[in-house]
């Protein structure tokens, strides 16, 4: 089944790329303009295989629609190109990128791509309530998790049901499929060494969500930053520094899974609300959870209570790792090489 596969955000390169290393060789990739993403493929050697690339403009900011329709345009001249050279596109997966499910068909002349039948949208976030309502339109399964929060998704599991839609619900976070369980170190440095993650905010729902984090919030502290489209390591290679860090502070809650998914304590200071962060507090990950201005003695404290637990990881007790990427993998029907 020759694929076409959506890049529109670094933590979906991640969690595609085990899946990229065992699919065909004519499968291809539709990614995204922005940094992170272009550094992931550029430095892509040994963790996602080559394939022909059709990039794509990120529909935000001034004319955002306008961005949107030429994109969709763009992404099905490109499916069309593929589907008349060689074996015919017969799948899309997505992540949170509801515009390429829709590419199947024409925005101007309402002509449609038959060969693809299986249109695979795979979603976490659900307050990303714009691309649900897209993917409705044309997606034929949803891949959400078990923790999803219909109380916040728009009704968008309700409505996939109404529709018919293939429903897979995958135990687990998409850290636990590209990530491995590691042991994370008993002692802290002095001073500890932190990673900080600052968010553009230009995302379609991250505008709502970031909360100004305040300098002397990290006074005392050896710092490291991975700031969104300013990191200058290896993209490949930033889990393992979450890993080598006593803690993180960040306003982005995929960083934040990720890093407690290692074993490394995080700060979120984010309005953002997420089933899966729910479910890290209560699997019992070392998750600290901020969600107002940074001010007053209740932040303080909360800042205390995350800077003490750098130095209680021996005693953090967390389920038991689900085998997410298995899972993943039989419901693309793939079977994993690694």
């Amino acid at each position: 089944m020759r694929t076409c596969w959506v890049l529109d955000h670094p933590a979906h390169v991640r969690l595609l790329a085990p899946l990229l290393r065992c699919s065909n060789n004519n499968d291809v990739i539709i990614a995204t303009k922005r940094k992170e993403v272009e550094d992931l493929i550029e430095q892509g050697d040994g963790h996602i295989p080559r394939r022909q690339i059709h990039w794509v403009e990120r529909p935000v900011g001034e004319k955002k629609r306008r961005k949107a329709i030429a994109r969709w345009r763009s992404s099905h001249n490109f499916l069309a190109e593929c589907c008349t050279t060689g074996q015919p596109i017969s799948r899309i997966v997505a992540v949170g990128a509801a515009l390429e499910l829709l590419a199947w068909r024409s925005p101007i002349l309402k002509k449609s791509l038959r060969s693809i039948s299986h249109r695979y949208y795979i979603s976490d976030t659900e307050v990303n309530h714009i691309a649900h309502n897209l993917a409705l339109k044309s997606a034929t399964h949803v891949i959400i998790p078990t923790h999803w929060e219909e109380s916040i998704d728009g009704g968008f599991l309700q409505n996939a049901k109404s529709k018919a839609i293939t429903i897979h619900r995958l135990d687990g976070l998409h850290g636990h499929v590209h990530l491995r369980p590691g042991i994370h170190a008993n002692t802290v440095s002095n001073p500890p060494k932190v990673l900080v993650r600052l968010l553009k905010g230009d995302g379609i729902h991250d505008d709502n969500e970031v909360i100004d984090i305040p300098t002397e919030t990290f006074d005392g502290l050896d710092v490291t930053y991975a700031n969104e489209d300013e990191y200058d390591g290896d993209a490949w290679l930033l889990d393992r520094e979450l890993a080598k860090h006593d803690g993180v502070i960040t306003q982005s809650v995929t960083l934040a899974s990720e890093a407690v998914l290692l074993g490394t304590p995080a700060l979120l200071i984010s309005k953002a609300q997420r089933g899966f962060l729910n479910r890290l507090q209560d699997d019992g990950y070392p998750l600290f959870h901020w969600q107002q201005s940074c001010e007053g003695d209740e932040w303080k404290n909360m800042l205390a209570q995350f800077l003490a637990g750098m130095h209680l990881t021996d005693a953090i007790v967390t389920e038991s790792w689900p085998d997410a990427r298995s899972q993943l993998a039989e419901f693309l029907s793939m079977k994993l090489i690694d």
